[in-house]
């Protein structure tokens, strides 16, 4: 009979309750009716509902949404040319270059990326007259930012997909375009998916490149929340963080359920 490491699940708890306790913390005071962010003042509702009438933050969640959501989908667009042309296409002129600049805003530090991506705008603002700080200069850093990182996912997947399936259809007659759209798509589609994911929660958790490419009437969530924090934290934010929480935890249980039930699935089909 094996002996249980006791010393190994004690740090295990404690890595986890360091990490887990302050959310924790900021979900039990977002029912607080203090006025204060970390002081218990009874249970209380209160300040979801004045979450629900403050319009600025509204307007910061709504549109850190809809970046995130564009971001996400152009960098998969980008993404997915960039991994198959570097999977499928060989060496060909400009391999290493596409390589290079796929990998640069990974290790890039995010201020080297802001402060190269503000200069860009006002360069081309001053030349052309576009484009404004704003939501657009913001979605196009993200995008620059959140690309190579599905680059990555969609090449790890094209490398270990069989090419055969995909000369065999065009062996059989079918032309590139359709063998990408009837194939490889459909066989890569879990890659763009978590891509997307990867590009859209990177997207809505970045504040330095924001804050750097952002203008009048463009303050996204991170910049509301860190103001906030510098001037002092309202329960209000509590209450927000709860509610992403409880998304958050809500959609990766119904992720799981799904992928536990196709495995029982599969193993049905076996029997």
């Amino acid at each position: 009979m094996k002996r249980t490491p006791f010393a190994l699940y004690t740090m295990m708890a404690l890595g986890y309750a360091f990490l887990y306790l302050p959310i924790a913390s900021v979900i039990v005071y977002s029912f607080s009716g203090s006025d204060r962010a970390t002081t218990w003042g009874g249970f209380s509702l209160r300040w979801y509902g004045e979450l629900l009438r403050n319009e600025q933050i509204l307007e910061a969640v709504q549109r850190s949404l809809t970046i995130a959501a564009i971001s996400a989908t152009a960098a998969v667009a980008l993404g997915t040319a960039s991994g198959l042309a570097l999977s499928r296409f060989g060496r060909f002129p400009g391999r290493g270059a596409l390589s290079l600049l796929n990998s640069a805003p990974m290790v890039m530090p995010d201020v080297m990326l802001g402060l190269s991506s503000l200069l860009l705008f006002v360069g081309l603002q001053q030349v052309f007259g576009w484009p404004e700080r704003g939501m657009t200069t913001i979605t196009l850093a993200h995008i620059t930012l959140t690309a190579c990182y599905v680059t990555v996912v969609v090449r790890s997947r094209m490398t270990s997909l069989d090419a055969s399936l995909e000369e065999a259809a065009m062996d059989l007659g079918a032309k590139p375009w359709r063998v990408f759209f009837v194939i490889t798509l459909p066989l890569i589609a879990p890659a763009l998916l978590a891509g997307w994911l990867l590009a859209f929660t990177l997207s809505l958790d970045d504040l330095v490149i924001a804050s750097f490419t952002s203008g009048p009437g463009s303050t996204t969530l991170p910049m509301l929340v860190y103001s906030k924090v510098k001037l002092g934290v309202t329960p209000e934010i509590n209450a927000l963080t709860t509610i992403i929480v409880a998304l958050v935890a809500l959609g990766v249980s119904v992720a799981g359920a799904l992928m536990y039930r196709r495995d029982r699935l599969r193993e049905a089909a076996r029997r």
